[in-house]
């Protein structure tokens, strides 16, 4: 199988990539950039890469005509929340996630290959307790970044019958910045944190992900799916405290609740975003069990493992 992946540079598609490489999986990586920008890893590198502007539809025609994949595992994305709100950003926002996923899709119709969309919990207005499911279509986002995710969905569906599209949340890998790099650099610098307590979900390690994806690729079990990591639901302040307890746990004295107090508070102390944020993120993973897919790892496992990857 040839398997092109999108948005190489970034934390999901770097894993993707090295996943796909580890199996002996044919992948070529795809950006704008001619290398893995900012990729800590070296043989990252050096594997298969096209440089392509998913925004160009005669780009994406001509790229994807020549390398033909059997399936399109599409992570590029416009992911500043709060920029997207900029109306200088609008435009550009859904020429990448909307009419550049569409761009794609077209094209793994005309291919005949399989497409894998990385979407998000955004789409829904993140109101209430209950985990959102796969399947329901009750959308209404929040803010510009949710609208053009969900304009992506759409467009994927609309153009073919041979799909994935799974919604993600609070994501962390180890190429790119994340809550957890913020957490941790916060709080060698500061003796007192505020954390948001009141909105609700679960992390997702790329590197956890990226193995899921790729067993998904390799079936025919297409529709929506949700994928985070298991152990529960959480909030922002209960990840910090977690992050700085096993930092602290693995040496790191700055960390100590001694030195460092984290105050959980309501996203209404805490002070309004430029984006609106949901405050329940709870996503429904049930549907991968039934479908005979390997849930991901607990996240408080992931977390330690990948404070390990970082060397801490």
């Amino acid at each position: 199988m040839r398997v092109f992946v999108t948005g190489v540079g970034g934390q999901l598609g770097h894993d993707v990539m090295k996943e796909l490489f580890s199996r002996g999986i044919e992948g070529i990586g795809s950006d704008l950039a001619p290398v893995y920008t900012g990729s800590a890893d070296a043989a990252a590198a050096s594997l298969p890469y096209e440089s392509c502007d998913i925004t160009d539809a005669e780009a994406v025609k001509e790229v994807l005509g020549r390398v033909r994949p059997d399936a399109v595992i599409h992570c590029a994305a416009w992911t500043a929340v709060d920029a997207a709100e900029d109306p200088a950003n609008r435009e550009k926002v859904f020429r990448i996630n909307a009419q550049g996923t569409a761009n794609i899709a077209a094209c793994c119709r005309q291919l005949n290959a399989k497409m894998l969309y990385l979407s998000t919990d955004y789409v829904f207005d993140g109101k209430g307790s209950s985990p959102w499911k796969p399947d329901c279509r009750e959308y209404s986002p929040l803010n510009v970044y949710g609208q053009s995710k969900l304009e992506g969905e759409k467009a994927v569906a609309s153009l073919l019958d041979r799909y994935f599209i799974v919604r993600i949340a609070w994501v962390f890998g180890k190429n790119g910045n994340n809550f957890i790099r913020t957490m941790l650099k916060l709080g060698k610098t500061h003796d007192a944190l505020r954390v948001v307590n009141d909105q609700i979900g679960t992390p997702t390690y790329t590197y956890d992900l990226a193995r899921l994806l790729v067993d998904m690729i390799l079936t025919d079990k297409y529709g929506y799916y949700h994928a985070t990591n298991e152990g529960g639901f959480i909030s922002w302040y209960d990840f910090a405290t977690e992050i700085f307890r096993q930092a602290f746990a693995l040496g790191h004295e700055e960390y100590a609740p001694s030195r460092l107090t984290v105050t959980g508070v309501s996203t209404a102390e805490y002070g309004a975003s430029i984006a609106a944020r949901p405050f329940n993120s709870r996503l429904d993973k049930d549907k991968l069990k039934e479908n005979g897919f390997t849930p991901l790892p607990v996240w408080q496992d992931a977390l330690a493992r990948y404070l390990k990857e970082m060397g801490l």
